[in-house]
């Protein structure tokens, strides 16, 4: 480089964690959310250069999922990085094959759209391999799945990957990228950056101004487009999430441990729960759950006693008498819920009008994506049904069947 460079000249503080943990390789993925001026993507475009500068083995590929798009985006926010670190001289930018070239040792940075998956299967370099790549507005890919595809394909030649994910959460709780915000990994690190942790010099007296504009005439729209919240669609139905780690210490607190199980059909699943009710907080702890699809009734019994003795009592879904004659011959103490009229709005607004609802999203990472996604459905006039959707609700229900002695002494029914 022909100008000395220092970390905090070119990265915000608040990405000093993200970057050691690059430097130590001790993550692959990394998952980078925020909203409006949060940095996120100079931080990887930064970092995309630096690594490939400082090792000639490492090549990056970056994605859009409309090819159309990476020229004004991603190629002109690299080039700005090139920029920035005083390497001009060092990079070719070749725009019409979309692709940068470190000259000194010909390593390359491929730029490739979603929309032409043959392109990426095709992606190869003379020398090294695809440490780097880069989904940019990672939200307008269609999916989990499309991603870990297109990962199949690159992720292969080398040891050690960095795989950045940046996007403005979307709106909706129940989006897929945000669902997978909850999926906990070893090899994966959630980074959350505004416009408040950069520098003011950096984002100038007009971006400021416009903030602050928004923030007092659009708080809503603020929050989401300037501090990159998932504010919702209104149409959720729990509004006392809390999504948090309940540790070793507070589980061996709990002394009003419920269990509840709501039977899987065909392809759908089963789900068994446990959980602690502070009533005098009233607040929901969920910190243990079983959730799949085809499991048989005996190998059921035999992880419900992983969890616990057999001795303890387990509500099921009613519907299935059989089932919970079965669970019983195998040693578990399964009665059938007693519901009654009205008894799935009641139990929901019970849920609703506690004060939390914490879930603990790794131990319990299909509970907290069900609460979190559920909502109600349009009415088709841009409003919202008043019933409950039956669909994407097994962890709900076993919730409500674990609890439903404590909904008893008030029932409506």
């Amino acid at each position: 480089m022909k100008k000395t460079i220092t970390l905090s000249s070119v990265i915000a503080p608040t990405f000093y964690g993200v970057h050691e943990s690059l430097t130590k390789g001790s993550h692959t993925h990394y998952w980078m959310k925020g909203g409006r001026g949060s940095g996120k993507s100079s931080f990887i475009s930064i970092e995309i250069i630096l690594g490939m500068m400082q090792d000639e083995n490492a090549n990056a590929v970056v994605l859009r999922k409309v090819a159309a798009n990476l020229k004004d985006s991603v190629f002109a926010q690299l080039m700005w990085a090139v920029e920035v670190l005083g390497a001009e001289d060092e990079w070719e930018s070749r725009i019409s094959n979309m692709e940068m070239i470190y000259k000194r040792t010909g390593q390359k940075i491929i730029f490739k759209g979603a929309d032409q998956p043959r392109k990426i299967k095709s992606a190869k370099f003379q020398k090294g391999y695809a440490k780097y790549i880069w989904y940019e507005e990672a939200d307008e890919f269609l999916g989990i799945d499309e991603i870990r595809t297109i990962n199949q394909s690159l992720m292969r030649g080398g040891e050690i990957f960095s795989v950045f994910y940046s996007y403005n959460p979307p709106k909706s709780l129940k989006s897929w990228v945000n669902c997978e915000a909850l999926e906990k990994r070893e090899d994966k690190l959630l980074h959350h950056s505004t416009y408040l942790d950069m520098p003011k010099e950096w984002l100038g007296s007009q971006f400021l101004a416009e903030a602050e504009y928004m923030k007092e005439k659009k708080p809503e729209a603020y929050r989401h487009e300037y501090l990159g919240e998932a504010t919702g669609t209104g149409g959720e139905v729990f509004h006392n999430l809390v999504l948090r780690e309940i540790s070793e210490e507070e589980c061996r607190e709990f002394d009003r441990i419920s269990r509840g199980l709501d039977w899987g059909y065909a392809v759908d699943p089963l789900h068994y729960t446990v959980n602690h009710y502070d009533s005098t907080r009233r607040r929901l702890y969920i910190f243990f759950e079983i959730h799949k699809v085809g499991i048989s009734n005996r190998l059921l019994a035999g992880e419900i006693k992983k969890e616990q003795d057999g001795s303890q009592t387990v509500v099921c879904d009613s519907a299935e008498p059989k089932s919970i004659a079965e669970l019983r011959e195998y040693g578990i103490d399964a009665v059938p819920a007693k519901k009654g009229p009205d008894s799935v709005a009641y139990g929901m607004k019970w849920l609703q009008d506690l004060e939390e609802i914490v879930i603990d999203p790794v131990r319990c990472p299909a509970t907290a994506r069900e609460f979190v996604g559920y909502e109600l459905e349009r009415d088709g006039q841009g409003g919202w049904k008043a019933k409950y959707p039956d669909r994407n609700n097994h962890a709900i229900d076993a919730v409500r069947y674990s609890r439903e002695g404590d909904m008893r002494p008030v029932r409506i029914w």
